[in-house]
């Protein structure tokens, strides 16, 4: 089987079932595992390096407005890849190459190739779509360890964070304009034994105002803008230390949204460990991912 993936998590996800050998191709984002950089790439971004987090929120709700891609497609590249398999995203037209697009592309391929698009909008479905893969490749035993394996990682850190006082919490998946993170973010502040007093499990990102944040009373922030890393959250996070300052929480920090919060594959796991790790240090949870501290 060749398999080319159109959305990072897809990419983590295959890797993760023990199918390296059959991807040929994956997108200009996917940057893990190490070996998938070395992939052709079948996607570039149009829109231009260096964007500040407004112009960046600007210039997507600007495309999407007249129905422009933010991402473009290498047909040509695919055709030459000749995959029987793609897997891309119906989620977020912000993250990945339209679904739509995808499809059109591939009914004029032949062989035409099957294309599955994966659309999770909770934690339990995120753990659905091992299945879904496992399904369409062969690998269920692979997939059966997998979630054997991330279940026990889950298992573990409710009961470390077992008969504490949940801890009031916000999640800013981007600053400028704000946003607090939804779909499954809030299950997993719930898991590791927080409260999510703005986001709304299963349900899109919120953009809301900051005075409505400082009204939810966080008593912890956690500013994990979309697809960044823990350096750019902290950039990011300082730019708007005012506004952070004001909310009155006593503890800021920012994590690597890019690794273990945006994506939706295994790799959530380990976000759901660092979250526990940060609402409730001293009941032995490592965390695998940084919680940068913002100095306010």
């Amino acid at each position: 089987m060749r398999i080319v993936s159109l959305v990072p998590h897809a990419t983590e996800l295959l890797f993760a079932l023990g199918l390296a050998d059959a991807v040929v191709g994956v997108t200009h984002e996917c940057d893990h595992p190490a070996a998938a950089t070395q992939l052709p790439r079948v996607t570039r971004d149009v829109l231009p390096a260096g964007l500040s987090s407004a112009a960046i929120d600007a210039a997507v709700r600007e495309r999407i407005r007249a129905g422009e891609a933010i991402y473009v497609l290498d047909e040509e590249l695919l055709r030459e890849l000749e995959p029987d398999l793609i897997v891309t995203q119906e989620l977020c037209p912000v993250c990945a190459v339209s679904h739509d697009d995808v499809l059109a592309v591939a009914e004029r391929m032949r062989p035409c190739p099957r294309v599955i698009a994966l659309d999770p909008q909770t934690f339990g479905e995120t753990m659905a779509d091992v299945r879904t893969i496992a399904r369409a490749t062969g690998a269920q035993a692979a997939a059966l360890d997998l979630v054997a394996r991330q279940r026990a990682r889950v298992d573990a850190v409710r009961s470390a964070v077992a008969g504490a006082a949940p801890v009031p919490v916000v999640a800013l998946e981007w600053l400028d304009p704000v946003f607090a993170a939804g779909h499954w973010t809030p299950q997993l502040i719930e898991l590791a034994g927080g409260v999510d007093v703005l986001g709304r499990p299963g349900e899109p990102s919120l953009q809301v105002p900051w005075a409505a944040v400082a009204a939810a009373r966080p008593e912890v922030v956690v500013v994990m803008p979309c697809g960044y890393g823990a350096a750019r959250a902290l950039e990011e996070a300082e730019l708007h230390a005012a506004e952070l300052r004001a909310l009155g929480a006593r503890r800021v920090v920012a994590v690597d949204a890019g690794a273990t919060f945006s994506r939706p594959g295994p790799r959530l796991v380990d976000g759901l460990e660092t979250l526990a790790a940060v609402l409730h240090p001293g009941r032995g949870i490592d965390a695998p991912g940084p919680a940068l501290e913002v100095e306010l």
